[in-house]
């Protein structure tokens, strides 16, 4: 079999470290090694113009670039975008061009009908690659899935309605990451007809458990007395990151002796760092996808109370290292966390009851195999499996069609 992936998420290179979207990666390493899947993947990014650039030094934003992914080099299209078709773009106002001129690169410059099934990640605003598929399957008469990641059906989707519900009916499947995000998607119009649901996963060889106090003394926030406390992700509104020193502080005041670890960075960093003044903390930025899995060891308690979430693959990788997770009720994070136990309500006072529901755990512990053994149901082989097996069966249902 012979996929086309064409993705909104891709992995970018920053100076000397790359980052961002290691689940497309893990995804295309499993589909090669384990079922031999061919591909070639498309990213939906174009280069910026001399403008754009000197814009980016001047508001001293990192230039960032695409990177191999899994091994191989992505298909770049050779079109420049100038400052006004980007902020259109980025808005949402107007993608159109950008799409016809990726399409039409991609009809002049590969043999698409060398593809058995043309397979989108994304359909996020400023070039959803659900639509290029979609348009693309029209014209080469091969099928397409899409698959749907979180903000692209919570944020993205209520904006242009029509646009999503053509994309994702016209589909030979939908994959959604959660029950929760298809339900979402389905409050919207969409039939569900062709939908199927598989969750993300993770690496066991890379997050798994390792020596906590060896892992501490390591990075020099040994304390024999402490309990360790952690965030991972993005420190933005939507993973509810401006709470974070409000949460640390409620626990901080019950608990004695807590250390806290935030791994990530974002826009509200400084926000963060400012309102942490006086808890004992450490912000690590970002960090290689392997030295997560060691940060997160380092901790007893990882919290993710964001204000929504498609999945919260971060939640599987903490369990699978033998650290307690808790998530707020939103999204997809009550199927990642698993018990009903580790999930705390929207509602009144909810930084509080979290804090208090972290300082309960801390206090009385929980059962670690749980947890393991429930992440081992969404390792990357697993989950890549329901992939392929979606994909082979749309593939042969178009041949069965085409005869």
């Amino acid at each position: 079999m012979k996929i086309l992936f064409i993705t909104n998420l891709f992995p970018m290179k920053r100076k000397h470290s790359t980052f961002g979207a290691s689940f497309i990666e893990k995804r295309l390493i499993v589909y090669k090694q384990t079922f031999g899947v061919d591909y070639d993947v498309v990213i939906t990014w174009f280069k910026s113009s001399w403008t754009v650039n000197m814009l980016r030094k001047i508001l001293r934003k990192h230039t960032l670039v695409p990177t191999d992914i899994a091994g191989k080099t992505p298909i770049v299209c050779d079109y420049t975008e100038g400052l006004i078709e980007v902020i259109k773009r980025r808005i949402g106002r107007n993608y159109e061009k950008q799409i016809s001129v990726l399409e039409e690169f991609l009809l002049s410059r590969i043999n698409l009908r060398s593809y058995d099934l043309i397979y989108a990640h994304g359909m996020y605003e400023g070039l959803p690659a659900g639509i290029i598929a979609m348009r693309l399957s029209k014209k080469i008469r091969k099928p397409y899935v899409v698959h749907l990641h979180g903000s692209d059906i919570n944020y993205c989707m209520p904006k242009n309605i029509n646009l999503y519900l053509q994309v994702l009916e016209n589909a030979s499947k939908c994959v959604f990451v959660s029950n929760k995000l298809l339900e979402k998607a389905k409050s919207m119009g969409y039939s569900g007809k062709n939908a199927v649901v598989t969750g993300n996963g993770y690496d066991p060889n890379v997050f798994k458990p390792m020596d906590k106090n060896q892992l501490r003394r390591e990075f020099g926030i040994y304390n024999s007395e402490a309990k360790y406390v952690g965030f991972v992700g993005s420190l933005s509104l939507v993973k509810r990151a401006d709470k974070l020193p409000e949460i640390f502080r409620y626990i901080a005041n019950e608990g004695k002796n807590v250390k806290f670890i935030i791994v990530g960075d974002g826009p509200l960093r400084k926000k963060i760092e400012k309102e942490m003044k006086g808890l004992d903390y450490i912000i690590t930025g970002i960090v290689p996808h392997e030295e997560v899995a060691k940060w997160m060891n380092t901790m007893d308690v990882m919290i993710l109370p964001s204000r929504n979430e498609g999945f919260g693959a971060v939640l599987i990788e903490a369990q699978a290292c033998g650290v307690i997770t808790i998530g707020s009720k939103v999204g997809g994070i009550p199927e990642a966390i698993g018990f009903e136990d580790l999930v705390v309500p929207e509602g009144e006072n909810f930084e509080k009851r979290f804090a208090e529901k972290v300082v309960e755990i801390l206090k009385n512990g929980y059962n670690i195999s749980r947890l393991i053994d429930h992440a081992q149901n969404y390792t990357w082989k697993k989950i890549v499996e329901m992939e392929y097996q979606v994909c082979e069966r749309t593939v042969q249902n178009n041949r069965s069609e085409l005869n």
